[in-house]
């Protein structure tokens, strides 16, 4: 069982698979005086699960955004793998977001037009994976989320619990160094929200990926070892997740 520990005595060790985020400040263009981020330090290390949590402006999806390279800093620096996210441009960064990052999001976002088993393959046939080998590898990951015998049904065709595991093996399917998840359960009821978390989390851990998820439920965020809350762009306390 995890304990509370008080915000400062994390002294995570740096490894090849270390997300860190230093000083990092977002103002968008037009906003008032106030910036999104306001000098925020956070480092997530490898194979650890961390929920971001604040009230609605807070900052959390733009700082997740910013750790994942799909938002650059207006200064500070993001660095994976010891290397600087911006110094990568943009196709480097995009190309980052298909092989190193996986991504769920709250509703999905899978293609209307295609079966579970080319959505979940989607990143890598993009990646120049042929499609037979891009299925067969997606397969391997849809079984043990549950979807036997689903691989052909089309979104419209799944429970909004099963999409969301079809999104789960997508994140997964290039083997990423960490996962995103954005409110991946606000769009579920209860049982289903727990059914699909303990898939998300059981799943990140068993490839040795980070999860970095954002969510204003607490229950939620107590599947995660650790949960950083934000107000005002800063964090307020860092503290191991008592479950």
């Amino acid at each position: 069982m995890f304990t509370h520990t008080d915000i400062g005595a994390f002294d995570p060790v740096v490894t090849t698979n270390t997300l860190r985020g230093s000083a990092l400040v977002k103002t968008y263009p037009g906003a008032e005086a106030t910036p999104a981020l306001d000098g925020v330090d956070l480092t997530v290390t490898s194979g650890e699960s961390v929920a971001i949590m604040g009230p609605s402006g807070s900052g959390k999806t733009t700082l997740l955004h910013v750790l994942a390279g799909v938002l650059a800093p207006t200064s500070g620096q993001v660095v994976w793998r010891g290397r600087d996210l911006a110094a990568m441009g943009d196709a480097g960064r995009t190309r980052l977001r298909r092989t190193d990052f996986g991504f769920v999001f709250q509703s999905g976002h899978l293609l209307p037009e295609l079966p579970a088993v080319e959505n979940a393959a989607l990143p890598l046939m993009l990646s120049g994976v042929s499609r037979r080998e891009a299925t067969r590898r997606a397969e391997a990951l849809l079984a043990p989320l549950g979807l036997s015998g689903l691989s052909a049904r089309r979104p419209g065709e799944l429970s909004g619990g099963q999409a969301q595991r079809v999104a789960i093996a997508r994140a997964l399917v290039c083997e990423p160094g960490v996962v995103f998840a954005d409110e991946p359960t606000g769009a579920l009821d209860q049982g289903t929200s727990a059914e699909v978390l303990e898939q998300l989390v059981t799943r990140c851990r068993a490839v040795g990926a980070s999860l970095v998820v954002v969510t204003h439920d607490e229950n939620v965020a107590s599947w995660c070892e650790r949960t950083v809350r934000l107000r005002d762009g800063r964090i307020v306390s860092d503290a191991r997740t008592t479950r």
